[in-house]
């Protein structure tokens, strides 16, 4: 199911070039399910077209506070009612002024005084020089303590030609943060550590010995603890993926660089999930050149080491955190899984097929704890990890 499926969102356009980004935020609102009523300044007239944001959302665009549209010609007071959220994007200076101050002389800043307990987010566009000002950001500490998210801003080349902090987030970007509002914030408060992805251990400098892993399950992970309000800390083996919103990602190679990182980590953290495919030997004698191919076809020797067991030392860790653990087996999932949970210490740990998963975009867990398996349905990696979440949540000590 989209993850907006049911919500309707009030999308308000204030005076910028941002403007031109709104077009898109919408459509992707759309893609995700939500219904979108555009609300839009004179400003912003002034930058797209109420036609145009009309002929994308399907609905009527509204400009103008007496609208005879409306029969009771209260569309400050009908827009809202029944809405999930008023969104404001790109959100101008001056709007982020009239917010702060209450100050209702068009028909948006009206609706948002008027919009009762709907929810408000809005992502500031401007110059640097201009979100810097002491004015703007006394109006943004002001919101914020009102209750209102600021989705950024982000810090890049602007329209002006010149760089800093001012560029609004993008489609993209907004649309994770509001999905994330949404999400219950069943571990705020919690500090998060987790790993993912494979790890590397050099043969020669241009050859590896690696598990096979896209990270995925893992920064599925991560997002999903972000959005359920934890502080999240990634410890990542190399991967192609871009790093969750919200994450702090602390990229590593081989297993001794991972397990490094995790022990500085933990002891920190109420929860540690060991998602990492990591590689249970090393090179004893990694060659500092690369290696040639033998007269004879002879192989080169090669000498393993065992890693260190990243989950089991976080578990044997005393006051560390509630440990869950992954078992990617290819037979005999139950047996190995529960056989691993024990010999790890640990209360949860989490089980799949390895040939179902591999390069996978969905998942299918089954859940082992003392109680025994609990299945949950395939579906998307990003889904599973929430419902995951929720389930860990529910079963973490205070």
């Amino acid at each position: 199911m989209p993850d907006l499926s049911g919500k309707r969102i009030v999308l308000g356009l204030t005076g910028g070039i941002a403007c031109y980004k709104s077009a898109e935020l919408l459509r992707r609102l759309q893609d995700e399910g939500a219904t979108v009523d555009v609300v839009m300044t004179e400003a912003a007239t002034g930058f797209i077209t109420p036609a145009t944001m009309q002929a994308l959302s399907g609905r009527p665009v509204w400009t103008d506070a007496w609208d005879s549209r409306m029969d009771n010609r209260m569309a400050h007071i009908n827009l809202t009612r029944g809405a999930d959220a008023v969104l404001i994007v790109p959100a101008s200076t001056d709007f982020l002024a009239k917010l702060a101050h209450g100050l209702a002389d068009d028909l948006l800043a009206t609706l948002c005084v008027a919009r009762g307990a709907v929810p408000l987010l809005a992502a500031p566009a401007m110059n640097h020089e201009m979100w810097t000002h002491p004015a703007t950001q006394r109006n943004a500490a002001q919101l914020r303590a009102d209750g209102v998210t600021l989705i950024g801003p982000a810090e890049g080349d602007q329209a002006c030609g010149e760089t800093g902090t001012g560029r609004m987030m993008e489609p993209d970007q907004i649309l994770r943060a509001l999905v994330a509002f949404f999400q219950p914030k069943v571990l705020a408060g919690r500090r998060v550590l987790l790993t993912a992805g494979p790890t590397s251990e050099p043969i020669d400098p241009v050859r590896v010995l690696t598990n096979r892993s896209s990270g995925r399950m893992g920064y599925a992970l991560a997002r999903a603890a972000a959005e359920a309000g934890a502080t999240v800390t990634l410890v990542s083996g190399p991967t192609a993926l871009p790093c969750p919103d919200d994450v702090t990602r602390i990229g590593v190679t081989r297993a001794t660089d991972m397990h490094a990182a995790v022990m500085a980590h933990a002891p920190g953290a109420d929860l540690f999930i060991a998602v990492a495919a990591v590689a249970d030997w090393g090179i004893a004698n990694p060659s500092d050149t690369k290696l040639k191919k033998k007269a004879g076809g002879q192989p080169p020797t090669l000498r393993f080491v065992q890693n260190p067991d990243i989950l089991a030392d976080v578990a044997a860790l005393s006051g560390g955190p509630w440990c869950v653990g992954f078992a990617a087996e290819t037979d005999h999932l139950h047996e190995h899984a529960q056989a691993k949970r024990q010999r790890k210490g640990i209360p949860l740990i989490v089980g799949n097929l390895a040939q179902q998963v591999m390069d996978a975009e969905d998942a299918e867990l089954i859940l082992f704890d003392d109680d025994g398996a609990h299945p949950l349905p395939p579906q998307p990696k990003l889904q599973a990890a929430r419902q995951l979440i929720t389930w860990i949540a529910q079963r973490l000590p205070d």
